[in-house]
């Protein structure tokens, strides 16, 4: 394309600087965009604006854009002089590069093969330790909240139980009412708890972490059943409170249940394993800790017996014993009071027992019926299997079942303290309506446990012997003989009267014939 005729009349005067200071500039060509533009436009402006307008505007121009450059260079000047610096030292990086560039390429195929080694060695069809490490690292903070879920399972079961027994006193008695119903929902917690991490083991019997902590659950839950055998011991145990009891402690320690190879027969027989031995001995201990709240009326007791064994002694070979001794007033007091907390913990204890044991009474029934005539039948049973060599073991273990019932000795271990204790203590009364007194509470107290199966009413024929501690030499077996047997007899007309009266059929005349000749 051929140059623009008004830029070919032009360029002679552009060339020339217009003054010495000017630094000369290389000119645009004619067809760069700029300058065709501005030649188009001076070609329609006529020749006044020429030389009247277009320089001011000239001048105009080139002030704003000399007004910018300053603006630009105040504003960017840090750019423009680190610009600068980086173009002076291209000339060097641009070697340094190509260098590099140079090592890269060359560096390519050894790194092309480790990648191919790693893939080789970490693919997930291969079997490598790292990545079953990785595995169980991912696996773990994937599952990190449900571990520590089942890490906190001890420290919950262990809070349920100390807020039930936080609430009682040292003897596991409750503070109040609320208490028990707390203390029944936190010991139902504490069970659920323990099922849950009982499920959990068997789930995934070879965990560790899970092994760990069943460990903890199960000694938490024997702190339990220590606390529960604790409550058992302690006063002012009721029935309902009893009944939880005991079926907690079925719960976490099934081995106190467990007939220990007896399963068949126990069902039948009614064995209660090793939890009624065990509630008898709590009660029987809790009635020994009261009995023994009595120890200072039975050391006042005791000194009167001490007196009365040196009085006798004094006055050996003389007959006027009965007249030297008169006390045995305090002695009264303690039998009075101890036969009164035997009458009412007995009757409890034992009352409780079948309530919670039904199947006791079924067992003693069942116990009873077993005649001679069929344990022969069993011991010649097992001398023929003996005599053939096969089977002797089975055979003696079913001679030994079913186990009796606790309940069936518990009663006379009872009464054999109830009588050592009148047996010490009941010659020191020498008073005769208190002596009647005392016999007639403990035919009240007989009374009471026979309505249980329990009577010991003959225990006052045991004590005629006494008579021998009171008056020696004398013959009055006879009158203490009497004594007991019209203390008998008077408790009886009395307790025929309550019956009568109680059934409101009774009258004068009915209760007169119920006299004794």
């Amino acid at each position: 394309m051929a140059d623009d005729p008004l830029y070919e009349l032009l360029v002679p005067y552009l060339e020339k600087p217009t003054s010495p200071s000017t630094t000369w500039r290389p000119l645009r060509s004619a067809s760069d965009g700029i300058t065709s533009n501005y030649l188009t436009r001076l070609s329609t402006l006529p020749l006044s604006s020429l030389t009247s307008t277009e320089p001011q505007s000239l001048s105009q121009s080139s002030h704003s854009l000399l007004l910018s450059l300053q603006a630009l260079s105040t504003r960017s000047h840090k750019s423009v002089i680190a610009a600068s610096d980086h173009l002076s030292e291209l000339h060097t990086i641009l070697p340094t590069l190509a260098e590099e560039a140079t090592k890269l390429h060359d560096a390519l195929p050894r790194l092309d093969g480790e990648a191919l080694r790693f893939s080789e060695t970490y693919s997930k069809s291969g079997d490598s330790d790292l990545l079953e490490r990785r595995k169980k690292a991912m696996l773990l903070a994937r599952n990190v909240d449900r571990i520590s879920d089942i890490l906190d399972l001890p420290s919950l079961l262990s809070s349920a139980i100390s807020a039930s027994s936080g609430g009682s006193n040292g003897a596991g008695v409750p503070n109040s009412v609320g208490y028990v119903t707390s203390a029944t929902t936190n010991y139902a917690s504490a069970l659920d708890l323990h099922s849950h991490i009982k499920r959990l083991h068997a789930l995934y019997p070879t965990s560790s972490l899970v092994g760990s902590v069943s460990t903890q659950a199960e000694e938490a839950m024997r702190g339990m059943a220590s606390n529960l055998i604790a409550s058992l011991r302690a006063q002012g145990v009721k029935l309902a409170g009893g009944m939880r009891t005991i079926g907690w402690l079925r719960r976490i320690a099934p081995e106190l249940d467990d007939s220990g190879g007896r399963q068949k027969n126990s069902v039948s027989a009614g064995y209660e394993g090793g939890l009624g031995a065990l509630f008898l001995v709590c009660r029987l201990a809790n009635l020994v800790a009261m009995l023994e709240a009595l120890e200072p009326l039975r050391g006042l007791a005791d000194q009167e017996s001490e007196r009365r064994r040196r009085n006798a002694v004094s006055e050996s070979g003389t007959k006027s014993n009965d007249s030297a001794w008169s006390g045995g007033e305090q002695t009264e007091k303690y039998l009075k009071r101890y036969i009164e907390i035997f009458r009412e913990q007995s009757f409890a204890m034992i009352s409780m027992y079948k309530s919670i044991f039904p199947s006791s009474s079924i067992s003693l029934d069942n116990t009873t019926e077993t005649t001679d005539a069929d344990n022969m039948i069993k011991f010649a049973a097992h001398q023929s299997v003996t005599t053939n060599g096969k089977g002797s073991e089975p055979a003696l273990e079913d001679l030994l079942e079913p186990l009796p019932s606790p309940l069936a000795s518990f009663p006379l271990h009872l009464v054999i303290m109830l009588q050592e204790t009148l047996k010490k203590y009941l010659p020191n009364v020498l008073d005769r309506p208190s002596r009647e007194s005392l016999l007639t509470q403990v035919l009240y107290c007989a009374g009471s446990l026979g309505r249980l199966g329990s009577d010991f009413s003959m225990i006052l024929a045991s004590l005629e012997d006494l008579s021998n501690d009171r008056k020696e030499g004398s013959d009055t077996s006879d009158e203490e003989t009497e004594e007991w047997v019209q203390v008998a007899k008077k408790h009886r007309v009395l307790a025929g009267r309550l019956e009568l009266l109680a059934s409101g059929t009774g009258s004068h005349g009915s209760s007169k014939a119920s006299l004794p000749p």
